[in-house]
C-alpha cells in the first residue's frame, strides 16, 4: 500500500492529535483540511495551483464521476491521477450523501438505493458492492463505504434501522474491496444518539477498517450537536487509524472538532463562498459584494500572504466578482483554502504546545466577536 498513516502525538488537554500520512515517498501532516474536487477538479483551480497553496489530500466525487465521464473513461485514463494530472492523494466519497439528498426514504432499500439522474432523469441504482468497484475503477487513495446519511433531526426509530441497514451495506463493500493499493474506511453513522454512534462505530472497528470516517453531520443540526456527535464516535475509534470528519469545513468547527480527535476534513465551502464574493479573514468572514469594498485598494487580509492578497486588492476583486469574471472566483478560491490550510497549521503548531484551548479562545474573538455563542 502506497499510503501509511502513524499518530505521533496526543494533547493532555483534550482529544486534538498530530499525525502524519506517508504518500509515495511523502509525508503530509495531519489535522488537515481537504478541498473538494466534485468533477475531478477544484472549481477555478489547477492542480499547481493547490501545490502551491499547500495542500495534501483532495477529493473527488463517486456519484458525479460515476454518471458522467464515468468510471471506465477515467480508468482507461489511467486513473483519477493521470486524468486529472494530480499526483498527491485522493480521497472519493462512496455516495452516500447522493442517497441523501437526492433519494427518499421508500427509494432506500436492503439491496440498494434507487433515485434518479440529477442530469436527465434517468433512473439509477446504486448498491453497496457497486459503490466500491466504482472507486476501485477510479483508483482513488482513500475508499469511503457505501452508508446512509440520515437527516437531522430524525426519530431514534429510525436512525436504528438505518444503523444496522449502514453496518450491513459496511460489510458488504469490504467483502467487494479487492484493492491491495488504496484504503477502505468504514462510516460511523448514529445521528444524535450516543449509544447508536457507540454501537456503529465498535461494529465497524470490528470488521477492521483502514480507516474511520464520521458522518450524518452538516445535515442541519446546531453546531453543539454536532460536536456531540462526533465527540460520541470518536472516543471509540481506534487511535492508530486515521480520522475523518465529513463535510464540515466551518473554521471554528475545524478548531472544536480537532479537540474532539479528528485528523482530516473536507468541505465545498472555501470555493462555494468564493463564488459568491465571501472571504475568511482572521477578523472573520466578508463580502466583498458590499459597496464598502469598492474604493477599497488593500488586500483581502492584511495578515494573508496568499496569492491574490500579494497582487490583488479588495476593489479589484469585488469589481470582477460583480462583473461576474472568473478570475475573482478563482483568486477569493485561492485565498479561502490558503487560510483554511493555514488555519490547520496553527491548529497543528497549538497541538504541539497543547495551547489549542486557549488558540480556540482567542480565535473565536476575533473572528466572531465578543459575546459569540455556538449556534
Amino acid at each position: 500500500m502506497k499510503f501509511t498513516y502513524q499518530l505521533k502525538e496526543k494533547s493532555k488537554k483534550n482529544m486534538a492529535r498530530l499525525g502524519e500520512f506517508i504518500y509515495n515517498g511523502k509525508v503530509y501532516q495531519t489535522p488537515m483540511f481537504m478541498p473538494v474536487g466534485t468533477n475531478a477538479t477544484v472549481k477555478t483551480l489547477s492542480p499547481e495551483e493547490l501545490k502551491d497553496i499547500g495542500c495534501g489530500i483532495i477529493l473527488a466525487n463517486t456519484y458525479h464521476l460515476w454518471l458522467r465521464p464515468g468510471e471506465e473513461i477515467v480508468k482507461m485514463a489511467g486513473g483519477l491521477h493521470k486524468f486529472m494530472n494530480y499526483d498527491g492523494p485522493i480521497l472519493t466519497d462512496s455516495g452516500g450523501f447522493q442517497v441523501f439528498s437526492l433519494a427518499k426514504p421508500k427509494d432506500i432499500t436492503e439491496e440498494g438505493v434507487h433515485f434518479k439522474n440529477f442530469e436527465n432523469g434517468d433512473a439509477l441504482f446504486l448498491t453497496p458492492e457497486k459503490s466500491i468497484q466504482i472507486q476501485m475503477a477510479l483508483g482513488s487513495d482513500l475508499v469511503m463505504s457505501f452508508d446512509e446519511c440520515v437527516k437531522w433531526p430524525s426519530t431514534r426509530e429510525y436512525v436504528e434501522k438505518s444503523v444496522e441497514r449502514t453496518l450491513r451495506w459496511a460489510k458488504r463493500g469490504k467483502e467487494a474491496f479487492t484493492s491491495s493499493n488504496q484504503m477502505l474506511f468504514g462510516i460511523v453513522q448514529g445521528g444524535e444518539y450516543e449509544d447508536l454512534r457507540r454501537k456503529c462505530a465498535l461494529e465497524l472497528v470490528k470488521m477492521d477498517f483502514d480507516g474511520y470516517s464520521i458522518g450524518g453531520t452538516s445535515v442541519g443540526e446546531d453546531k453543539k450537536t454536532m460536536y456531540k456527535m462526533v465527540s460520541y464516535a470518536t472516543k471509540y475509534l481506534p487511535e492508530d487509524k486515521i480520522r475523518y470528519l465529513m463535510g464540515v469545513g466551518d473554521p471554528i468547527d475545524l478548531i472544536e472538532n480537532v479537540m474532539r480527535g479528528i485528523d482530516i476534513f473536507d468541505c465545498v465551502s472555501p470555493t462555494r463562498l468564493a463564488r459568491h464574493g465571501h472571504a475568511y479573514t482572521w477578523r472573520g468572514k466578508i463580502n466583498l459584494k458590499n459597496s464598502k469594498y469598492k474604493e477599497d485598494f488593500t488586500k483581502i487580509d492584511d495578515h494573508c500572504d496568499c496569492y491574490a492578497c500579494k497582487h490583488y486588492t479588495k476593489a479589484y476583486i469585488r469589481h470582477l466578482i460583480t462583473a461576474s469574471e472568473t478570475f475573482g472566483a478563482r483568486l477569493l478560491s485561492i485565498h479561502n483554502i490558503y487560510f483554511l490550510t493555514k488555519l490547520m497549521e496553527k491548529i497543528r503548531a497549538n497541538i504541539a504546545t497543547d495551547t489549542l484551548e486557549e488558540f480556540r479562545d482567542e480565535f473565536i474573538k476575533n473572528y466572531y466577536g465578543d459575546g459569540y455563542e455556538y449556534k
